[in-house]
């Protein structure tokens, strides 16, 4: 096997698929990528037999061939490299790549060891990949990070349609996104749970192309597979075991009070009143007539106050909230204004994103956050 190719095509394929690679495989043939070059071009995949990942080039084959070499090496090499034509060749049980007067040789693994990773199930639809990876990034906040609660752990994907409803929560937010796509499918109604964490970073690594080909098997097989693609690359991912517990009778219908702030300022001063306070620690929120008061400790420890100017329809509330999660709801709607709708200091309140302070509320993006305790 030989071949050559430019050194950005080739980071980027091995930057792709070795996202796949576990750190502790259960054999040893799963730490390497697949590098096949035939008829014009290279061939790259990579697996941890939960999540597998293609991708292919185009590129100077000066002899076909496949071998299997350590994975995580290639993607350090693939990304030191100049920006030169990078040459690819198998000598004996050695790998050579060279690029200018950098060279290095990688040892290969054993190829016969390689399990079949599987194929991509029909496709489902098609978004514009940019919105999708936006999206997935507004949701995947709120997904758990315990291992021992996996079904906390995932992406809830609801597809009616030509709908696609996201959502994830720790029990302690919840986020929910709705957009739309274009199904290759009439009436499809579609429910999968995916790791959020694996959903996140491929969406984000898809960005850059038109558009994103979403897969997802029938119900009625035993693959339980999920699928994106774009030009040159693709991934596959098991779903996830377990329900997505029942979440839309979360979100409040009737709401006393809304707040109308900025988000920018906002933000500012949630972080700097949350440094006297810890994760444990709830920071207080007095919404009156026309401003905001944030306060965070009491008693003998550290304490901070700030102020903010408000817009408040309502009556006034205070309530209290974890500063990391309300930072992560107020980066996630993305937007120069937050509404803050509440039903009272002891329920969730709803973040929504507005782009003028008089503009309409943007209603596909809700961002649910539970309420703290605090001391009085």
């Amino acid at each position: 096997m030989k071949f050559t190719v430019d050194q950005h095509a080739l980071a980027d394929g091995v930057n792709w698929v070795s996202r796949s690679l576990s750190t502790r495989p259960i054999m040893t043939a799963l730490l390497g990528i697949v590098i096949e070059a035939n008829n014009g071009e290279v061939f790259l995949s990579g697996s941890d037999l939960e999540t597998s990942s293609k991708a292919h080039f185009t590129a100077e084959i000066h002899e076909n061939g496949k071998v299997l070499v350590p994975g995580r090496l290639l993607a350090e090499i693939s990304r030191s490299l100049p920006n030169k034509p990078v040459t690819v060749q198998l000598d004996g049980s050695r790998v050579l790549v060279t690029s200018g007067s950098a060279k290095f040789t990688l040892p290969t693994l054993t190829l016969n060891d390689y399990p079949s990773l599987p194929e991509l199930p029909e496709t489902t639809g098609v978004i514009e990949s940019d919105l999708f990876a936006q999206a997935v990034a507004q949701v995947a906040i709120a997904a758990g990070r315990d291992d021992s609660l996996p079904t906390l752990t995932g992406i809830h994907v609801e597809i009616n349609q030509d709908k696609i409803t996201l959502a994830a929560t720790d029990r302690y937010r919840l986020a929910v996104r709705e957009l739309q796509w274009q199904a290759t499918q009439p009436n499809l109604e579609v429910a999968a749970l995916l790791r959020a964490r694996t959903l996140a970073e491929a969406a984000k690594s898809l960005t850059g192309t038109k558009n994103v080909s979403l897969s997802f098997a029938a119900s009625s097989t035993h693959d339980r597979l999920a699928g994106f693609k774009t030009d040159g690359k693709a991934m596959t991912s098991r779903m996830l075991d377990g329900t997505f517990p029942p979440y839309r009778h979360l979100l409040p219908q009737e709401v006393t009070t809304t707040a109308i702030v900025e988000v920018a300022p906002f933000l500012d001063s949630v972080r700097r009143v949350a440094l006297v306070t810890d994760k444990t620690v709830p920071l207080r929120l007095n919404f009156k007539e026309s401003s905001l008061e944030l306060e965070a400790g009491a008693g003998e420890e550290a304490q901070a106050t700030e102020a903010l100017e408000i817009t408040l329809n309502g009556e006034p509330i205070t309530i209290a909230f974890n500063p990391t999660f309300l930072v992560d709801g107020l980066q996630a709607v993305g937007t120069h204004f937050v509404q803050i709708s509440f039903t009272g200091s002891n329920k969730p309140a709803i973040l929504s994103g507005k782009n003028e302070r008089d503009g309409a509320v943007i209603d596909n993006y809700r961002y649910l956050l539970m309420p703290m305790r605090y001391a009085s």
